[in-house]
């Protein structure tokens, strides 16, 4: 099938396009004509989790990857043919500084110690519920910086943070926003407790651990630390407890 290409001069400096073979995966210039074949794109180790990637390759619109995405990124500038790719090539670049400073960070930060605790001897044990012990476990990672695709112990996506949350109080779960909105149970919103999962949007793309008294704890985003936040910050779609 013929193709246009009308803005290829501008667009891809310098690169020849490529004719398609069964193995390439179309790079597409956004909002020009230009659509290039680029041999090996396709099976860089989770290029799907590089954030905005289905701009680029349409392809991979709607597929579900957890990678580092730092370690991704760099192996997508390495196949041949991309460095050419004046746009690509420089949103390339710009996730690459992005996530190398956010990586920098997130090793660099110290969870604060733990408080030893006095012993006192024939004190009475309150046992704590499984839903408190996992609000617990969240506030102590609060002010821990958010890296896209980390699921801790020292940084965290959304759903790296629910997982991991789960993972100390001995509950294995999903990894993926989506994934865990469907295998929990669904609560009604006024029968929510504290330890339950909430996820976010009509698309299930965020989840947050309620706290209780109408809070919430999550790993908001890019810049923003885990942190604690009225349960109504965002539009709710749902609420699961496993």
């Amino acid at each position: 099938m013929a193709r246009t290409v009308a803005a290829a001069t501008a667009a891809v400096a310098g690169a020849t396009l490529m004719v398609p073979t069964a193995e390439a995966a179309e790079v597409r210039i956004p909002n020009t004509p230009v659509a290039v074949e680029v041999p090996g794109i396709e099976n860089v180790p989770g290029i799907a989790a590089i954030p905005g990637i289905e701009q680029w390759i349409p392809s991979l619109e709607g597929v579900d990857a957890d990678a580092d995405v730092l370690a991704a990124v760099k192996a997508a500038k390495a196949v041949p043919g991309v460095k050419n790719l004046q746009g690509f090539s420089a949103y390339l670049d710009n996730l690459e500084v992005r996530y190398t400073e956010q990586v920098a960070a997130a090793e660099q930060y110290v969870a604060p110690a733990e408080p030893v605790e006095e012993i006192v001897e024939e004190a009475p044990v309150v046992e704590t519920s499984k839903g408190q012990q996992i609000v617990d476990i969240a506030r102590s990672k609060v002010g821990a910086p958010y890296v896209y695709g980390a699921a801790g112990p020292n940084a965290f996506d959304c759903s790296g943070f629910t997982s991991w949350v789960y993972s100390q109080a001995g509950i294995s779960i999903p990894r993926t926003s989506q994934a865990q909105a469907s295998a929990g149970q669904n609560i009604p919103l006024d029968q929510i407790q504290p330890g339950d999962i909430v996820v976010y949007y009509g698309g299930a793309s965020h989840v947050a651990i309620y706290a209780g008294d109408g809070m919430m704890i999550d790993a908001l985003n890019s810049g923003i630390p885990v942190g604690e936040r009225p349960l109504n910050y965002m539009p709710i779609h749902s609420v699961v407890r496993f």
